[in-house]
């Protein structure tokens, strides 16, 4: 009989995989991370549609040290604004086809490059500015994003920032 040495934290991360991966795929509209153990479903955006939301929403605010979760909240953003106004989910649908259909690929399967030149080639449009400013504030208001960027939050209850990292800067001489 084989023997499998598996500690109990892996067992409870591949666990939790299983079940967000087995209700992500029940509900059918799914992107999943296996790297984070996460799962993005929709409501109302199609998959192909919230994967391409994702893909733009890194090229408008590119971080490689985040990871699609946290881009994932600006998908899920942009479908409660769906959900609520068909005429938006038309124009999110529509905007991801118009930034591939030059290329015949869907957006997120485009590589950087191609990403950056269809992006750029949208600027202006009211599906680029729904999506630049729809991530620009989901995803740095995002209080989990903060420590990422070396941001302490709020120090208005802790008396401000005089006492609390105001002269922390590691990067100038000391005197």
């Amino acid at each position: 009989m084989m023997s499998i040495d598996l500690s109990r934290r892996a067992l409870l991360l591949n666990s939790g995989l299983a079940v967000a991966t087995a209700a992500a795929m029940a509900s059918g509209l799914a992107i999943i991370d296996p790297q984070a153990a996460w799962a993005l479903t929709t409501k109302t955006i199609d998959q192909e549609t919230a994967a391409g939301l994702l893909a733009m929403s890194r090229v408008l605010y590119p971080h490689a040290n985040l990871s699609d979760v946290y881009y994932g909240k600006v998908v899920e953003a942009l479908d409660a604004g769906a959900s609520a106004d068909a005429a938006f989910a038309a124009m999110l649908r529509d905007g991801v086809a118009k930034l591939g259909a030059p290329y015949g690929v869907p957006f997120h399967r485009l590589s950087a490059g191609s990403r950056l030149e269809a992006v750029t080639a949208a600027q202006g449009s009211e599906f680029f500015e729904a999506l630049r400013s729809t991530t620009v504030w989901t995803l740095y208001s995002n209080p989990q994003v903060w420590p990422l960027f070396g941001y302490q939050g709020s120090s208005v209850e802790y008396g401000g920032y005089l006492e609390r990292g105001f002269d922390d800067i590691a990067w100038l001489p000391k005197e």
